[in-house]
């Protein structure tokens, strides 16, 4: 079920309801609620995914469970590592399989040997690196001993499935979410139209900035062989705003409708294109992902409590794990090795440390930018001669771009909207229309962002780009 179909705009309503009517001291029967709405939810897309996200839910429960009981360390690490190896093999098995599968057969053919890897006919689950690392964050949480075991199933499979976040993120600290499920969450009418707000301005996002900006980067890049560099600079440079308006979207959606419930969910974005250095721009994409990564895989490594060459070599396996998270595809590798290779001269010539102001601002920003958007092309390819292809056409073979002006015109207006508030949110300017004391000034604010998404909005669209991965 997608955020933007009709189907969830009559799901989520129905859901409300009956949530709120149920009282709020009835804590069981909510929670027992929300897990068979998040598990139709998800049953929306394959009924059979649901067996997947069980399997995953019952895997790290017992593995918690296991290392509760046993006083061993050495039990308790193989309780851990059974979660480990059984969560990532099936992870493995639907995301990595085929693809190692295929270059090891090309790897053989090229080498003189005619030999046909098995491959299995496997659709990827819809969020399935999200859950799995979000229960193994719980498992290895458990084992540090930051988290108390959650002994009631119901309530950890709710942690583990709750919908708003299942799919796509952001993913979850057991530390933080596990305990809301344990408070009384009652009608809260600002808690309500704050997560309206965030949900509103996530579909603006969504449907009239990244799927506008879609309708010509798609064409581009699924059509490299039949455009000039000067349409794959304009597609280059509209990406970034496809999939920051896709996924920032998604994700404060998804903040929005949890809010709407009284759950608080972590913040996801916060204006990463603003980014001085690569390692802000880190600290501001993706944050449930990236500080994932920090605690569960570079830390683990030994982060920066080591010499500086084996600091850079785990920044960099860290960066090379995040681009293979993304897919199995050899552009996300690059892309993600690109990032790693790139912090670690920043690390090593200091740049990360120092504040930047005025001028020198606005150059490291402009490089960020320029630096992050390059890197993107590899993210968006479909494949590495076709990144190729881009990044030389721009240099070569500049000519002009394939015209779209009214989509333009769409998109430029969309920018407008959506720079006027990251400007505004960044440097604190005085410019608080969807936050006015005015009840009048706020709800005529949502009535006119609504009625832009339905004018300008590509309804009835793809689905979210992260719902890939």
């Amino acid at each position: 079920m997608l955020f933007n179909s009709i189907a969830f705009l009559l799901f989520f309503p129905i859901l409300c309801a009956l949530y709120f009517c149920i009282p709020a001291s009835q804590l069981r029967l909510r929670n027992l609620l929300l897990l068979v709405a998040s598990y139709y939810f998800y049953m929306n897309w394959d009924p059979a995914y649901a067996l997947l996200l069980l399997t995953s839910t019952v895997i790290t429960y017992l593995a918690a469970l296991g290392i509760g009981y046993f006083k061993e360390k050495r039990k308790k690490k193989i309780c851990l590592v059974s979660s480990l190896v059984l969560n990532l093999a099936i992870l493995f098995l639907f995301k990595y399989f085929n693809f190692l599968a295929m270059n090891i057969e090309t790897a053989l053919q090229a080498s003189g040997f005619a030999v046909n890897v098995p491959k299995f006919a496997l659709l990827l689950p819809v969020g399935i690196s999200f859950y799995i690392f979000q229960a193994l964050g719980y498992s290895i949480d458990v084992y540090r001993g930051t988290v108390k075991i959650e002994r009631d199933f119901p309530t950890y499979a709710l942690f583990v499935s709750f919908f708003p976040q299942l799919v796509a993120g952001p993913i979850e600290r057991s530390q933080n979410l596990l305990p809301q499920f344990k408070q009384q969450h009652r009608f809260d009418y600002d808690a309500v139209m704050s997560g309206v707000k965030l949900m509103v301005w996530g579909y603006f996002m969504k449907l009239v900035l990244a799927d506008r900006c879609g309708i010509y980067v798609d064409t581009i890049f699924n059509n490299v062989d039949k455009h000039n560099g000067g349409s794959y600079l304009v597609a280059s440079l509209l990406f970034p705003f496809q999939i920051y308006g896709d996924f920032a979207g998604y994700s404060l959606i998804a903040i929005g409708v949890a809010r709407v419930l009284g759950f608080r969910l972590m913040e996801n974005f916060h204006r990463p294109y603003f980014a001085c250095t690569i390692g802000e721009f880190w600290h501001r994409w993706h944050i449930s992902l990236s500080t994932w990564f920090k605690d569960y895989v570079y830390i683990p490594l030994g982060g920066n409590r080591v010499g500086k060459l084996r600091n850079y070599f785990n920044l960099l396996i860290t960066f090379v794990v995040s681009g293979i998270w993304h897919g199995a595809n050899w552009t996300f590798l690059c892309w993600g090795t690109i990032h790693g290779i790139l912090l670690c001269i920043e690390k090593a010539f200091g740049i990360s440390k120092q504040k930047y102001t005025g001028a020198k601002k606005s150059f490291h920003w402009a490089a960020t930018f320029v630096l992050v958007c390059f890197a993107w092309i590899l993210f968006r390819a479909n494949n590495l001669s076709d990144a190729v292809s881009v990044v030389t056409g721009i240099f070569t073979n500049l000519g002009t771009p394939k015209p779209e002006y009214a989509n333009f015109m769409a998109i430029g207006l969309a920018m407008t909207v959506l720079l006027t508030k990251e400007f505004a949110d960044e440097f604190n300017w005085k410019i608080r229309v969807a936050d006015s004391k005015s009840w009048l000034v706020r709800h005529i604010y949502l009535i006119i962002m609504i009625a832009y998404i339905i004018l300008f909005g590509v309804l009835g669209g793809d689905q979210f780009i992260y719902f890939q991965f």
